[in-house]
């Protein structure tokens, strides 16, 4: 054998190991019989005997993620996924690494969980020689999460209570007056303080650090006006489309379902929403290897991926390259659109990695006082 050919089987042999070339690819340049020995000794392993085990929170996400990454991913490199719908709240994600032996690789999780654990160590870093930064619009890229989609809080009203002059803002959403009936929010508070603020006034400017008092005493003021904390997507759907409450702050995903559903009697808009990235994470010491799960992020960042998911699910994209490939109708709905993103405001990620868990426990008293 030449020195060429050796130098380029040693450069695909280091291309492997760093996750660079699918199991396919090395056994296809190489010839399978040469190949996996020469893979064994040089301690490579695509944990193609094993599932990637990805982790999101159930319900149609489970076959949209299939749809939009899982499948692709398999047919790439060789490694099989399972989508596990049991949801990635922080106290799982912490049981399953201090279990020490982790059965998830990858979450779908809330953007200030993935900091909070990654900085206990539950996460670990993401690996930004696998996973391509520029994938994601400024700001989307953090230590222990990388934006896989956008989503709002939006503000949605019914046409038949109120015709064409709906609500506009979250001080019409505070002004019974004006704007008669019954109200719904998120029983969390991710968006809720911050519309209460945006409510009394504070400029979007000076939102953070949040007056959390305030936001409380705001959140009170409503409560004889508010008909239920909605807990799940489908029961903000259902207050509204039955006309049990007139207007709601509801995820974009419900609105965009409400607005074809309903007809249009059931309207909305990005204006004054709330914006925030979800984040992709990797479990320390998770089953199927760091490169692999690494891979599997850097492959949901896809343009084309992502622009299915938005078809499937309504989930905003992160990927600036995404944007030509949208018509005009998808760009409507799409919470991570650059025009839409300016007309939102922006959750304050690191206020949340600092404060979310003691601030929850005296909101949920707060609701449920």
């Amino acid at each position: 054998m030449n020195h060429h050919q050796q130098d380029c089987i040693e450069i695909l042999v280091e291309k492997a190991r760093r996750g660079q070339v699918s199991r396919r690819s090395f056994i296809k340049a190489m010839g399978i019989l040469s190949a996996m020995p020469l893979a064994m000794r040089n301690g490579i392993s695509w944990a193609a005997d094993k599932p990637l085990v990805v982790v999101n929170w159930g319900g149609d996400a489970i076959k949209s993620f299939n749809e939009a990454f899982s499948k692709s991913f398999t047919a790439e490199t060789g490694i099989p996924v399972k989508i596990d719908g049991s949801g990635p709240t922080e106290g799982a994600i912490r049981t399953q690494v201090k279990s020490g032996r982790p059965s998830w690789d990858c979450v779908d999780a809330e953007p200030f969980s993935a900091e909070a654990l990654g900085r206990e160590g539950v996460l670990q870093p993401i690996d930004y020689s696998i996973v391509d930064k520029s994938k994601v619009f400024d700001g989307l890229a953090n230590e222990y999460g990388i934006a896989g989609y956008m989503y709002s809080y939006v503000l949605a009203w019914d046409t038949e209570v109120f015709g064409a002059n709906g609500p506009k803002d979250w001080k019409d959403f505070w002004d019974v007056k004006k704007f008669p009936g019954k109200r719904t929010m998120y029983k969390w508070m991710n968006g809720v303080l911050e519309m209460a603020l945006l409510a009394d006034g504070v400029a979007p400017a000076d939102l953070y650090p949040l007056d959390v008092a305030r936001a409380f005493a705001k959140l009170e003021e409503l409560k004889p006006h508010m008909l239920a904390y909605w807990g799940s997507g489908a029961e903000s759907q259902q207050l509204l489309l039955n006309g049990e409450v007139a207007m709601g702050a509801i995820w974009n995903t419900r609105a965009t379902l409400l607005e074809k559903d309903s007809e249009g009697r059931i309207a909305w808009s990005f204006d004054n929403a709330i914006v925030q990235p979800s984040a992709w994470g990797v479990l320390a010491g998770n089953p199927a290897g760091k490169d692999a799960a690494m891979q599997y992020i850097n492959h949901a960042l896809n343009p084309a991926g992502q622009v299915e998911l938005l078809k499937l699910m309504g989930n905003g994209t992160t990927n600036p390259a995404a944007q030509p490939l949208l018509t005009a109708e998808l760009k409507r709905y799409d919470a991570g659109a650059p025009e839409n993103v300016a007309v939102q405001h922006k959750l304050n990620i690191e206020w949340y990695v600092d404060n979310y868990g003691p601030t929850l426990d005296k909101f949920l008293g707060l609701i449920g006082g």
